[in-house]
């Protein structure tokens, strides 16, 4: 009788926490309690930020900055990504929820949550089929494209916070600029100036400084990391000292003490008449605000793993974002990803596990408890500057440059999401990217590689005849295809054929060299066979070098090997060689 696997040999996959606490060491908690106190630094000022740059209240991106991160640690194959609100998300939420229709519905908090909500369980459907290699369908380029667009957007729209002002709607009217601009705040952009001045000076300036004073790694790290808390608190400091909130200078206003009720009310309210209405509008913007999260997350994961030589699950990845998103639905947060400053930053510091995350998630639940009416005063033109300079490293107009240069089809793809992004908006933008990248895969499959090879001397390489000095013989033509046989590329295999055939008259014997078809289709199949026919009625043989065992496992189903006769099948091209190229 076969023996059942214990319980607990059966659920550990599902929870990979379980693998780091078997081996969890003093020193690793030493680890994780520093870099859980500077990951918490960061988590403060970006909650708020990424919640007001979202069209949604501060308290938002705080709750979103609390359970998601510990469901991620309980479920999460990472050990040090940081999960909680991001721009890119936040961008999206805010295209979503400033949409005609859902803004008509009202209550953009309950829109958020219900965003939140249908994230999470397109990611558990996506891993209940096992859909984690979704991730290899969007390119780089196409995600490096959207990313450099979504930050374009967001930049344009902090920049007018800086000075105080709205997004202005003056189009292409010149004139009307002149005015727009005669609104700005003078204590907005002095406040902001001086932000920015600091977030710029805390990066490569004080690094440096650090460096040269040869300063702890580590303390150097913590140092570096405190900017956006150090602005914050100095920028609310001044606010308060001069009452600039009663002088036109934007505050974030009052942020609720302690924790909402966790309640699935937006669950109740899907089967409402107008909760059924906000669930269909949100859907497709949920589901594209789940891809990008996860996306980008794995992406993100696989850094930081790939340094420490660790193994990113991504059919796991997807339970835990979408545990850590509907848990954000529950407690009052917006939609949740993988953040790519905080996981460099958790990572730099020295996390070890997700107990970093774990420490930096209870800290912020102490600040919320405790310390909410301190960030009432908090300018909203300093968490615009936060989010700039955190956002500006983002757009990498190089990278197109160097990718058009390497692979134009890819470069093409990667620019036109960038602008398809900033015209037509983020998610017709990633369309087109994805639809641009099929499109020139398909063009690339359909025009495969296909080489006329020849012998390098004395040896038994085979190779270009255009890129090398080669052995040709006069009867024998040998050809190599560099791509598996398809439908999809059989009729330019063909011409290709032909016309090699057609410079070569006196060819009385064709091999062509498989060493790299993996496959080859029916239709693929049926279109040699009529080949082989064409060359027989010509007295002419086809044969075949290199086949690889699955190709040959396939041929072996048919009659195709039989009607090839006098043709053969050759385990070496040098084989062919020997047998065919000397015969008259």
């Amino acid at each position: 009788m076969p023996q059942l696997k214990p319980t607990n040999s059966r659920i550990a996959p599902l929870f990979p926490i379980s693998d780091w606490l078997k081996t969890y060491t003093r020193e690793d908690l030493s680890n994780d309690l520093f870099a859980g106190i500077i990951t918490a630094i960061l988590l403060v000022p970006q909650g708020i930020a990424y919640a007001i740059l979202a069209g949604l209240p501060p308290q938002l991106g705080l709750y979103a900055s609390i359970l998601p991160p510990v469901f991620y640690a309980l479920f999460g194959t990472s050990r040090t990504l940081s999960v909680g609100p991001v721009s890119i998300a936040a961008i999206m939420i805010a295209s979503s929820l400033t949409s005609p229709e859902v803004s008509a519905l009202g209550h953009p908090i309950q829109s958020a949550l219900m965003l939140s909500a249908e994230s999470g369980i397109i990611m558990l459907i996506m891993a209940l089929f096992r859909m984690g290699s979704l991730v290899n369908f969007i390119s780089h380029p196409v995600l490096a494209g959207f990313t450099s667009g979504a930050a374009l957007l967001i930049i344009g729209n902090q920049l007018p916070l800086l000075a105080g002002l709205n997004t202005p709607s003056c189009g292409i009217n010149i004139g009307c600029y002149s005015h727009y601009f005669s609104g700005a705040i003078t204590n907005t952009t002095l406040l902001s100036l001086a932000a920015l001045s600091l977030l710029l000076f805390f990066g490569k300036p004080l690094t440096a400084s650090l460096k040269i004073l040869k300063v702890n790694r580590s303390l150097s790290t913590a140092l570096s990391k405190c900017g956006p808390l150090l602005t914050v608190i100095l920028a609310t400091v001044v606010v308060s000292y001069f009452k600039l909130a009663d002088q036109q200078v934007a505050v974030v206003g009052n942020v609720p003490s302690g924790f909402p009720d966790l309640n699935m009310s937006f669950v109740g309210d899907i089967f409402l008449g107008s909760g059924w209405v906000r669930a269909k509008l949100l859907l497709p913007d949920a589901a594209f605000i789940a891809l990008i999260a996860y996306v980008e997350s794995v992406a993100i994961a696989k850094v930081t793993a790939n340094l420490r030589g660790e193994k990113i699950i991504p059919n796991q990845e997807l339970i835990a974002l979408g545990a850590a998103n509907i848990v954000a639905a529950v407690s009052g947060g917006m939609p949740v990803a993988g953040g790519f400053s905080r996981t460099m930053v958790n990572f730099a510091a020295g996390a070890r596990t997700q107990m970093a995350m774990l420490i930096a998630a209870s800290i912020l639940s102490l600040a919320v408890m405790f310390f909410s009416p301190w960030f009432t005063n908090i300018p909203k033109s300093a968490l615009a500057a936060i989010i700039l300079v955190s956002i500006i490293r983002l757009v990498k107009i190089k990278h197109i440059v160097h990718t058009w240069r390497f692979d134009r089809g890819d470069g093409i793809a990667e620019l036109a999401t960038l602008l398809a992004v900033l015209i037509l908006g983020i998610e017709d933008g990633i369309v087109l990217g994805i639809i641009l990248t099929i499109a020139s895969h398909m063009h690339k499959t359909s025009q495969p590689h296909i080489a006329v090879v020849g012998r390098i001397p004395n040896t038994e390489h085979f190779r270009n005849i255009k890129r090398h000095q080669v052995e040709t013989w006069r009867h024998l033509l040998l050809i190599r295809i560099d791509e598996s046989i398809t439908f999809a590329n059989i009729d330019y295999i063909e011409n290709y054929l032909g016309i090699e055939l057609r410079r070569r008259p006196d060819t009385k014997h064709v091999v062509l060299i498989f060493n790299s078809v993996s496959d080859i289709d029916a239709t693929a199949l049926e279109a040699l066979e009529q080949f082989n026919h064409g060359l027989q009625a010509q007295g002419k043989t086809l044969n075949i070098a290199e086949a690889k065992g699955p190709v040959m496992d396939k041929l072996e189903k048919t009659d195709f090997l039989q009607q090839l006769k006098p043709g053969k099948v050759f385990f070496r091209t040098e084989d062919a060689v020997n047998e065919l190229g000397y015969m008259a």
